[in-house]
């Protein structure tokens, strides 16, 4: 078991609620919070969280006929109309809510109202399901 960091002598209980070091009771708590030590680390888990982690999967999920390639997933990474688009607060609200809707297509079904999203789904099918020329001129037909 480690150590506090405060005092050295005793063994942990508890975790520093901004940077995860260990300490013994509330005195070494204080000591530490205040001290620059503590600061350096909160700086370096920040570093950590600004960068993409991945959520982890126990498994790949089975592929359907809705299924998107892992290389065409890649490809929406470089996609400046998408990260313009992702610049905007509303749509990141959105994408948030339906990230944790508990019914997703209800979720989606509203957001689909939203001018704003459909513009960000269709940048994302434009990546990820090009039209073909064909397509292209039904859609300026009906346009």
């Amino acid at each position: 078991m480690e150590s506090c960091i405060n005092c050295v002598d005793n063994l942990r209980k508890y975790k520093c609620s901004k940077c995860s070091a260990p300490y013994c009771s509330v005195a070494c708590y204080r000591a530490h919070k205040d001290s620059p030590q503590c600061v350096a680390r909160e700086s370096e888990v920040k570093k950590t969280e600004v960068g993409y982690q991945e959520e982890p999967t126990l498994h790949v999920p089975f592929p359907t006929e809705d299924t998107v390639a892992a290389d065409k997933l890649q490809q929406l990474e470089n996609c400046q109309d998408l990260r313009n688009l992702l610049h905007n607060p509303h749509l990141r609200s959105l994408l948030q809510q339906i990230d944790v809707a508990i019914n997703a297509q209800t979720a989606m079904m509203a957001a689909m109202q939203e001018p704003l999203f459909v513009e960000f789904a269709n940048a994302c099918l434009q990546v990820v399901e090009p039209m073909t020329d064909a397509e292209r001129v039904e859609f300026e037909l009906y346009s």
